[in-house]
């Protein structure tokens, strides 16, 4: 997909990799809606901010009435609680998967209406090194991004044939918010990150794997079970 003259929108973009993808949308030469819960947090020059709450479905079909000229949308929002499956809170792992699983999903829904009628486009989701990997402590996470993962395999198969295509973003820990309590040794850079998920969809990549984490995690998805 060509993203000079692409019309974007990038939800949770006020902030961590979303903001680096609208900043570098526009660098790209895209005319870019900066999606937020709090529009006025968006504080990016070039971008329409634009109301959007990913667990909220007025929301959802009122931001794609308003950016009724989209051709690309990234499904970047997301939460991460620290919860695990068994002792954690139920309320938590629901948040988990209303927030990265039926969120994405409600907004392709919204969305892929909008980007056929102006002649097709993309969609990225950003999903993370733990839709394979599934450590207990981040249970809800991993269980919702594993679900996301799902969601952009079936998605891809289903707007192929209205000129859609569906790309996923795969990594690891960012230097964002989310991984602030993570050492910054064991961090990638969003900015990288975020040139590299506009290049792989510029590239009709299916998948972006970002860092060298995740290329090792997907490469070790073929290994037997029981491989020592």
């Amino acid at each position: 997909m060509e993203l000079n003259g692409a019309v974007a929108v990038v939800t949770g973009a006020n902030r961590g990799l979303g903001r680096h993808l609208a900043a570098q949308l526009v660098e790209r030469g895209a005319t870019v809606y900066a999606a937020a819960r709090r529009p006025e947090t968006v504080d990016l020059p070039g971008v329409t901010p634009l109301r959007l709450d990913v667990t909220d479905e007025e929301s959802i079909r009122a931001a794609a009435r308003t950016a009724s000229d989209a051709t690309l949308l990234v499904n970047n929002a997301g939460i991460s609680t620290g919860t695990p499956l068994i002792a954690g809170s139920p309320d938590a792992i629901r948040l988990e998967m209303d927030t990265n699983f039926f969120g994405p999903l409600a907004v392709t829904r919204a969305f892929a209406p909008v980007i056929e009628s102006n002649g097709g486009g993309a969609v990225l989701n950003v999903l993370s090194v733990l839709s394979w990997l599934h450590p207990a402590g981040l249970g809800g996470y991993a269980a919702a991004k594993a679900a996301a993962w799902a969601l952009t395999g079936a998605a891809r198969e289903e707007l192929a044939p209205r000129g859609i295509a569906v790309s996923a973003l795969h990594v690891g820990y960012m230097d964002t918010e989310m991984a602030e309590s993570v050492p910054a040794g064991q961090k990638a850079d969003p900015a990288e990150v975020a040139a590299q998920a506009l290049s792989g969809i510029e590239a009709g990549l299916p998948e972006i794997l970002a860092d060298e984490t995740t290329r090792y995690v997907k490469q070790g998805l073929a290994a037997s079970p029981n491989a020592a």
